[in-house]
């Protein structure tokens, strides 16, 4: 039976990756828990002077190539698997792009859509309340992630500073410009992907014009993707975000359906006065669609066993983290369909991250085009070896990657003698 665990998929997209280089069982062992988790009771004050209780998380999977480092999403579904196999995933990102990180993860059950701004300022500060002893610029770096803000880091900031009685804006990534965010971070997970991307296709001997891409999510990364794809001359013909979706065979203009959306109107309402063929799409419906590129720039488990046969994109490049199952993995290996993964293709995010840290320590800032000068040499270059080791092998592209990051992180185990 399928799983859709996301620890339990993680450690599976783990395993195979182990074969191959032939890890020694007691060190495969010591990286299928997380050394540290974490689970705090955040009481918080609400508007009406009611008091609720909301549960948070802190997974620090493994540090042997540097502090843990990973975002904190604010969703509903949060949970302690989906947070073991996140922060597994980030230490696995951190070595596939070569930085001195390691991985983890956070994140409280909440929908913050229903919390007013001071609810959601003092969750967030109630957040770190819990959690700061076990946090610093050397020993744990969060940054946001889903249904997390520049403005959520910096309370979370705030509040730290006033905990510990000093400046550390090494503390946290993610913020805004204004108390030591870094030029490009906002941008920078779908730069990173558009980079791969390129890649990607320079060694798939594809061309640019006329290549079609569906996006199935319109959030932050999403969005920015779609930007990049249409300025470099990508056919963007699917959007899709958590309500559903549309397809434009014509193309889709991303600012006039940002418009809408920040309307609070809904994307299928695109199509009106639209030539040519236009419709609604469901979030599934735009997996399935003919399109040369897919990008699933939402949540978990979107492409299935049961879905997979259908996918007729011949590339995948996943935005989201753990949108493919190891079950569909398999599927569209035997079918020929190259999917990037998304511990390489949503890198950028945490690499720009990195470079945050790296300016707060130095108290010197990078102007914008610096930050993509080395995002897209450390983008290319990790792609490059994924690629070699996916070919010397015969094995996925997320097997590779797995394999370029497992061999850098148990060196760093080894050599330190854990």
């Amino acid at each position: 039976m399928e799983s859709t665990n996301a620890f339990t998929n993680a450690l599976a997209q783990l395993t195979k990756a182990a074969a191959v280089i032939k890890l020694e069982p007691a060190m495969y062992q010591r990286l299928a828990l997380p050394q540290r988790f974490l689970a705090v009771a955040i009481p918080v004050t609400m508007d009406d002077g009611s008091v609720r209780v909301f549960h948070g998380f802190r997974s620090q999977y493994n540090n042997a190539r540097g502090p843990f480092k990973g975002g904190i999403r604010f969703h509903p579904a949060v949970s302690e698997d989906e947070v073991k196999a996140l922060s597994l995933w980030m230490t696995m990102k951190c070595a596939v792009v070569g930085l001195p990180l390691g991985g983890g993860k956070g994140g409280i059950i909440v929908n913050p859509k229903e919390l007013s701004t001071g609810e959601l300022e003092r969750l967030s500060r109630g957040y770190i309340r819990a959690l700061y002893r076990y946090l610093g610029p050397d020993q744990d770096v969060p940054a946001p992630d889903v249904y997390t803000t520049p403005q959520i880091m910096a309370w979370i900031l705030d509040e730290y500073e006033h905990l510990v009685g000093h400046h550390a804006p090494g503390l946290i990534t993610g913020k805004p410009l204004a108390i030591g965010g870094s030029a490009g971070r906002g941008t920078a997970t779908a730069q990173g992907g558009f980079f791969v991307l390129d890649e990607a296709m320079k060694k798939m001997g594809k061309k640019v014009a006329g290549t079609t891409v569906a996006v199935q999510g319109f959030g932050n990364a999403g969005s920015n993707m779609v930007d990049l794809l249409a300025a470099h001359g990508y056919k963007v013909v699917a959007i899709s975000d958590s309500r559903g979706g549309v397809y434009h065979e014509a193309g889709i203009d991303s600012k006039q359906l940002q418009e809408l959306k920040n309307n609070g109107m809904s994307l299928e309402s695109y199509c009106s006065g639209k030539a040519g063929a236009c419709r609604a799409i469901t979030n599934q419906e735009l997996l399935e669609l003919p399109v040369d590129v897919l990008v699933p720039a939402a949540l978990e488990n979107q492409i299935t066993a049961e879905n997979a046969p259908r996918i007729k994109a011949s590339l995948v490049l996943e935005l989201a983290n753990g949108p493919t199952t190891p079950e569909a993995d398999e599927i569209l290996f035997t079918n020929g369909t190259k999917v990037v993964p998304d511990i390489l293709a949503n890198a950028g995010g945490v690499t720009v991250s990195y470079f945050e840290q790296v300016q707060n320590a130095a108290n010197y800032y990078w102007p914008e085009a610096e930050v993509m000068s080395k995002l897209k040499a450390i983008m290319v270059e990790s792609c490059s070896a994924v690629w070699k080791v996916q070919e010397e092998h015969n094995i996925t592209l997320r097997t590779a990657a797995h394999v370029v990051a497992l061999r850098r992180v148990t060196e760093a185990m080894a050599v330190r003698g854990i």
